[in-house]
């Protein structure tokens, strides 16, 4: 197995870095990660500086996959993601679409959590399991050079909690050798991820990246041991649910046998939703397998 050290911290899905890591379809590798916040909070005290650290979502990489060409795509098997240093932290300084309800006087909220034993210690009485998963993963695009704070058919900033261990994604391939990037990383998050910060952690994730030549993906598509699923992102975010639900219907035309109007019939009655970061809209439809 290869290990790619933390090193630059990169704030873009670029083509234009030099690889850190060249693999060949099949290998395993040791990535690891800073957190969202760039490592600028470790205590209750410390606080996010973006004067000295202006963007969020710091990503490894990139990763070079021998063979990968344009047309192809990459299947990311997520083996393990575990905590660097025992912890994680979140913050809730910003109550942003709230506001209108809530008011915007919400308190700085720094707030570092310990994790043993599977269990993320929120405070004495609240334990929150430990459902570790990636926030960011994704490939560099041929035209443009997307930034961590957005997703798109790249992949990218998905913040889906379906991006975890047991799970394979799969990405589009753009420029050769893929240039695949992953990090922040969280502890557990849930739907909608509301106040922008996960419980995000400097993590090391167990990755096995395989090749898929010529299969032209839309977008990313994710695969769990019982459920398949494609993501989606913009607002509002009811066009992200019917683009994920519409490509969706066309893997299961492709790939299942599935005529298109019936997998429209059967994805009313079973099809559900994970939501991403709401403010961005990312949807991931799903069906479970033992309808295909």
């Amino acid at each position: 197995m290869k290990k790619l050290p933390l090193g630059p911290l990169y704030y873009e899905f670029s083509r234009h870095n030099e690889p850190r890591l060249q693999i060949t379809p099949g290998e395993t590798v040791l990535v690891e990660a800073e957190d969202a916040f760039s490592g600028q909070i470790r205590t209750d005290d410390d606080r996010r500086d973006k004067t000295k650290k202006p963007y969020g979502n710091p990503q490894t990489g990139p990763i070079w996959i021998e063979g990968a060409e344009p047309g192809d795509a990459l299947a990311v098997k997520i083996e393990e993601i575990r905590p660097s240093i025992g912890q994680c932290a979140t913050r809730t300084s910003d109550p942003r679409q709230l506001a209108e309800w809530l008011g915007d006087d919400c308190p700085h909220g720094v707030h570092v959590c310990p994790i043993r034993d599977g269990q993320i210690y929120w405070s004495d009485d609240i334990a929150i399991p430990y459902t570790p998963m990636l926030g960011c993963i994704g490939t560099a695009p041929d035209t443009g050079v997307p930034t961590t704070g957005p997703a798109g058919p790249h992949g990218g900033n998905m913040d889906i909690i379906e991006t975890c261990p047991g799970n394979t994604v799969y990405l589009p391939v753009f420029v050769s050798g893929g240039y695949l990037y992953l990090g922040d990383a969280h502890a557990a998050m849930g739907h909608g991820e509301l106040s922008a910060s996960g419980l995000e952690m400097p993590s090391e994730t167990k990755i096995t990246v395989d090749l898929i030549k010529g299969k032209n993906l839309p977008g990313p598509r994710i695969e769990s041991p019982t459920e398949i699923m494609t993501v989606a992102t913009g607002c509002p975010m009811e066009r992200s649910t019917a683009q994920a639900y519409a490509w969706l219907i066309l893997w299961m035309e492709e790939e299942f046998g599935w005529e298109r109007w019936k997998a429209y019939d059967i994805l009313t009655h079973v099809g559900q939703i994970s939501v991403g970061y709401y403010q961005i809209g990312t949807v991931a439809a799903k069906i479970a397998k033992r309808y295909l």
